[in-house]
């Protein structure tokens, strides 16, 4: 199963692989070239459709998009697949679930990794490069996306699972610590991607969730995604690309948020100004106006509401823990600026206006990304604190860091 693009790159010699081992092989199912092919689930409609009518076991040859529509084809059929990487492009090979369009808005559909997968090093580094740079952009977010779990655990929200930390960040600065060499097709640098994307994918399996691999940074590609922006560009804005721009953004709130004393709280004022969930439903659905987005954002939001004795007892474990959190929280991370220097010389976008997005668009992200999912990040506890608004004020003041 593959598109005509990476039948010819690798689909060929697949199925002359398989013949030679003696494997009975049915004929490809082969999507058109053109236009790239998005993650929709009518494709995965399609693709089921022609499995039963069969009982052969799906070879996925491509990147993400390929990838996800076989996984879940595959799933439905209630039959293994394997699979092989044209392009290391994302983390989503070795993972559970697909990153799908369905019923109007990006989310994840429940379904395990290949029962195998490879990718040959000298395919990849002969991938467009825009599809290397997006990977390396999905890889790099993982830096943000570990100190989002930093805090969930250290507040009782979600607690680290070793095993799955341990597969994503203990080697992460090692693969992302090459980014120029990457971009010149250095192949030692491309096996260093592609072990952290398969790493990563593999603790998303493990953990049967993205939690280990994503946070706040992916809310931001997720609405982005949702909205529409650089659908219709040919080829569609990657999501490694949206996940790169949402990393720099969330890295430079981190910057502000960890500048306070948050040891020194007045709980009873925020207590006091902490709106019912009627006033936050009404607040989610003002903040949308695509009513799929508008609705899941209101049952996401809805699933990690807590009321004002909730909200005061973490409040009060925040001001114990906050000196020692916020030492572990900064260990975790990269500077914004950092990242945005590392992420330009993979060859990824690193300001909102090269994916289309303006300071206006960027700023309302913010607000918008909280509440597209129940996963606990960045983005509130900076609501959760009452800092949310005027870091976000600061960022993009004059001489802030949005100020370009």
């Amino acid at each position: 199963m593959a598109d005509e693009n990476t039948f010819e790159v690798a689909g060929e010699e697949v199925r002359r692989s398989l013949e030679k081992a003696g494997r009975e092989l049915i004929e490809p199912y082969i999507f058109p070239g053109q236009p790239t092919l998005y993650a929709k689930y009518t494709n995965i409609e399609k693709l089921v459709e022609s499995l039963r009518t069969h009982d052969a076991i799906p070879v996925a040859v491509g990147s993400g998009t390929l990838n996800d529509i076989a996984k879940r084809a595959a799933y439905e059929c209630d039959r293994l697949y394997l699979c092989v990487g044209t392009a290391a492009s994302m983390d989503g090979y070795t993972a559970f679930g697909a990153s799908i369009e369905k019923d109007g808005h990006k989310q994840t559909l429940t379904c395990p990794a290949p029962h195998a997968m490879l990718a040959d090093v000298n395919v990849l580094v002969n991938a467009p490069g825009w599809m290397t740079a997006s990977g390396y952009a999905d890889l790099l977010g993982k830096v943000t996306a570990g100190a989002d779990w930093i805090i969930a655990d250290a507040l009782g929200v979600e607690k680290i699972d070793p095993n799955a930390w341990s597969l994503v960040q203990d080697h992460l600065r090692e693969w992302t610590g090459r980014p120029a060499e990457l971009k010149a097709g250095d192949q030692e640098a491309m096996d260093q991607l592609v072990e952290g994307l398969v790493m990563s994918g593999l603790a998303m399996q493990a953990y049967q969730s993205s939690r280990p691999a994503s946070g706040a940074e992916h809310q931001f590609s997720h609405l982005w995604e949702g909205e529409g922006l650089g659908r219709d560009d040919d080829p569609p804005l990657s999501h490694g690309f949206k996940i790169g721009v949402g990393s720099i953004a969330i890295a430079a709130l981190y910057e502000r948020v960890l500048q306070r004393n948050l040891d020194n709280l007045d709980i009873e004022a925020l207590r006091n100004h902490w709106p019912a969930w009627e006033e936050v439903e009404r607040e989610v659905r003002a903040a949308h106006t695509m009513p799929e987005l508008e609705e899941a954002a209101v049952k996401q939001s809805g699933a990690k509401y807590i009321d004002v004795d909730q909200l005061a007892e973490r409040l009060e474990l925040l001001q114990q823990l906050w000196p020692e959190l916020r030492e572990r929280v900064q260990a975790q991370l990269i500077p914004a600026e950092q990242l945005r220097e590392q992420l330009r010389a993979a060859g990824c976008p690193t300001s909102p206006s090269e994916i289309g997005l303006y300071d206006e668009g960027l700023k309302a992200t913010y607000y918008r990304a909280q509440t597209i999912r129940s996963r606990y990040t960045i983005l509130d506890l900076a609501r959760e604190t009452g800092i949310f608004e005027e870091c976000l004020e600061e960022l993009f003041a004059p001489g802030g860091f949005w100020d370009s």
